[in-house]
């Protein structure tokens, strides 16, 4: 499921927004203001953000280049080519104009999604809801962080990087020892176990699949 964070302070517009997207199957994250928007952001990345421009307190214009490496669709009153054409240049990845129809915004969503990928860096795995950025180590599902030990998340990054392949556990426990030394033979089952549990908590998915006599590989259907 994807999530769509909205940032706006028109609670008409917000909820109208909220219950098209909802029927859509996307999950809905809310902010009615630039400050409350970044706190937000801080807490996980959503796949897109629909922000407004004439916000309280941080305007849109100044919460767009906080917003990083997370396509951010502009929809405004404001109909001023030169406002659209500085914004999209500022990072923005679409300017939709108030009032607007509500099956174009789904689509330009949907190929902002698309294409979304392209705008993760390098240093950011994603695997279905699971999002790990290597840069800050956090972990996210569906935009909750999960908190992960340093052996938890060496395992997780590891699977991440490679997530059509079965790891065998000798190489596994080879190839996570630049990110800790806290795994050994007997321990590694214990320690997929604990990340599997954590994991599951969040939407009762189960991510990580034991190949019989192999290793390990992410769980590609999730039902």
């Amino acid at each position: 499921m994807k999530n769509i964070l909205i940032i706006d302070d028109d609670l008409y517009i917000g909820n109208m927004l909220e219950e098209v997207l909802e029927k859509e199957g996307y999950r809905v994250l809310r902010a009615y203001s630039g400050t409350e928007a970044l706190f937000v952001l801080s807490e996980g990345k959503p796949d897109l953000v629909l922000l407004d421009l004439m916000l309280p307190g941080l305007k849109g214009e100044e919460v767009l280049p906080k917003i990083k490496e997370i396509p951010v669709i502009v929809v405004s009153a404001k109909t001023n080519l030169d406002d659209k054409v500085k914004l999209l240049l500022e990072g923005a990845a679409d300017y939709v104009t108030k009032p607007f129809h509500k099956k174009e915004l789904l689509a330009r969503i949907a190929v902002q999604l698309r294409n979304g990928k392209t705008l993760l860096s390098a240093s950011i795995f994603r695997f279905d809801e699971i999002m790990l950025d290597m840069d800050s180590h956090m972990v996210t599902v569906e935009g909750n962080e999960v908190k992960l030990t340093p052996t938890e998340y060496a395992i997780l990054k590891l699977l991440m990087g490679n997530p059509t392949q079965v790891i065998p556990k000798s190489q596994m426990i080879d190839r996570i020892s630049e990110d800790t030394l806290d795994c050994t033979e007997s321990s590694l089952k214990m320690h997929i176990s604990n990340l599997r549990k954590k994991l599951r908590e969040v939407n009762g998915k189960d991510y990580i699949e034991a190949v019989w006599g192999i290793g390990f590989k992410l769980r590609g259907d999730n039902g």
